[in-house]
């Protein structure tokens, strides 16, 4: 029987998660990032908490998945709405509820906060096979559209 574990990730983690961002950049979005500024942009979340907090899943003693929640502070709801970014599950990992359980982790330690009024995620329009996965989880992605503007620098 397989061992999974999820669990908060710790900077001991940090190189699989900067692994992690790299693959997940070039496979959803063809974009090449640059090792060293994301090894410094997945540190500093380590370093200064009120960035976000990564949660892993092992598999068999291995970090195979990972996940970052950001904070947005939601005056409508007086508290806090979870964005889930940085979604990533090792290709050997995937169709097995890697993503599935790691979700439920996080949903359940949001649903256990009083100050958390709920989950939010983006998904690139082009990256179908997520779209699925998250509709399957009970998310809804009809009521908002995400516009964004980001300035020219390092990939």
């Amino acid at each position: 029987m397989s061992t999974i574990d999820y669990r908060e990730a710790t900077p001991a983690d940090r190189d699989a998660i900067v692994q992690f961002q790299i693959a997940m950049a070039r496979e959803t979005e063809d974009m090449p990032l640059d090792y060293a500024t994301c090894n410094l942009g997945v540190q500093a979340v380590f370093d200064q908490p009120a960035h976000g907090q990564y949660y892993v899943c092992e598999w068999e003693g291995q970090v195979v998945s990972s996940l970052l929640v950001t904070y947005e502070w939601s005056d409508w709801r007086n508290g806090v709405v979870w964005w889930i970014q940085s979604v990533y599950v090792k290709p050997e990992a995937r169709r097995k509820g890697i993503y599935a359980g790691l979700y439920t982790y996080v949903r359940n330690l949001a649903e256990a906060d009083p100050q958390v009024r709920g989950l939010r995620l983006y998904v690139d329009q082009r990256n179908e096979a997520a779209q699925q996965v998250y509709r399957r989880l009970g998310m809804d992605g009809e009521h908002y559209q995400v516009f964004e503007w980001m300035k020219a620098g390092p990939a």
